[in-house]
């Protein structure tokens, strides 16, 4: 049967999700002048304590009630997040950011096949589309000295930090509508926050002599970090694992943006890959319908 593309609206979670990518993506330059005052995992562990302490303002009522399922949903994915994002910091400190950005881009096309192991449904065609789309345009962002790896410490701990990218995604999709968006949210954030502080002392790392660049990171940073899981939490209730990356997919392509107005020369390799990126999130808005073909007319008996 012959087939169009129809375009599927952009409905309110997916531009939600839109709109924590530009703040997600506009972050780097914070989290920069901080690890050149603090510690990834002290700073990482803040961070999340800000977040959770936010959040645990907001929900206060929210724990009223609280059961252990949502304390073994928030924690799961509380887990993946403190991984995540303290992998990807240890990372940065070694390797630069074009390389670390080709690696973390990964997990973008890792996760509609994970989306297809954990649910038993395959992503709509378009959908792989999108994501391959995003990646290659990940890939031109990064330039290509993102190419010449070593596999050193830093690109080996950046490459483990694209699984747990990869799960708190698909973990966040498979709590939706199940668990209470205040006490997951709680629960998710105060885990992260904890979790890196427990875990300078297993690497040696020290507490950062006081300053107020990292507190004023850490506090900012905390509350870009709560507006943007409980964002995912509420928008991934009803956008899939698949479509959802391809919308994070836009995180670096809006850190470009944000560093052309600072001041940056951008390649226009990266121009090109910011682009693809975009085309990739269009993309992934698309459907195959397939047309039915009409019935061919019956021919005339003929008359006796």
């Amino acid at each position: 049967m012959p087939t169009r593309l129809r375009w599927i609206r952009l409905r309110p979670q997916e531009a939600a999700l839109l709109v924590i990518t530009a703040i997600w993506g506009s972050t780097f330059l914070l989290v920069h002048w901080a690890m050149e005052h603090s510690g990834p995992w002290f700073f990482v562990g803040i961070r999340f304590l800000v977040a959770g302490l936010i959040s645990l303002v907001i929900f206060r009522g929210a724990l009223r009630g609280i059961r252990w399922r949502d304390v073994g949903a928030g924690a799961a994915i509380g887990v993946m997040i403190h991984l995540g994002y303290g992998l990807q910091t240890v990372g940065l400190q070694t390797i630069d950011s074009s390389t670390s950005a080709f690696i973390t881009a990964m997990y973008v096309p890792l996760v509609p096949l994970a989306q297809w192991a954990v649910f038993r449904t395959r992503p709509p065609a378009m959908a792989f589309v999108g994501a391959g789309l995003a990646f290659v345009g990940l890939m031109l962002i990064a330039g290509p000295d993102a190419f010449a790896l070593t596999l050193g410490t830093g690109e080996i701990v950046t490459m483990i930090s694209t699984l747990p990218i990869a799960a708190e995604i698909i973990l966040i999709s498979v709590f939706a509508g199940r668990i209470d968006l205040g006490r997951i949210t709680i629960v998710q954030l105060l885990t992260a926050g904890v979790l890196g502080l427990l875990t300078m002392p297993v690497v040696g790392e020290q507490v950062p002599e006081f300053s107020w660049i990292w507190v004023g990171c850490a506090v900012g940073l905390g509350a870009a970090s709560c507006v943007i899981q409980l964002t995912m939490n509420w928008a991934q209730r009803s956008v899939s694992p698949t479509r959802a990356t391809i919308i994070y997919a836009g995180e670096p392509v809006w850190a470009a943006v944000i560093g052309r107005v600072a001041g940056e020369r951008l390649p226009a390799t990266a121009l090109i890959g910011g682009a693809l990126v975009v085309v990739g999130i269009l993309a992934s808005e698309l459907k195959l319908v397939r047309r039915r073909r009409a019935p061919e007319h019956a021919e005339p008996e003929p008359r006796e």
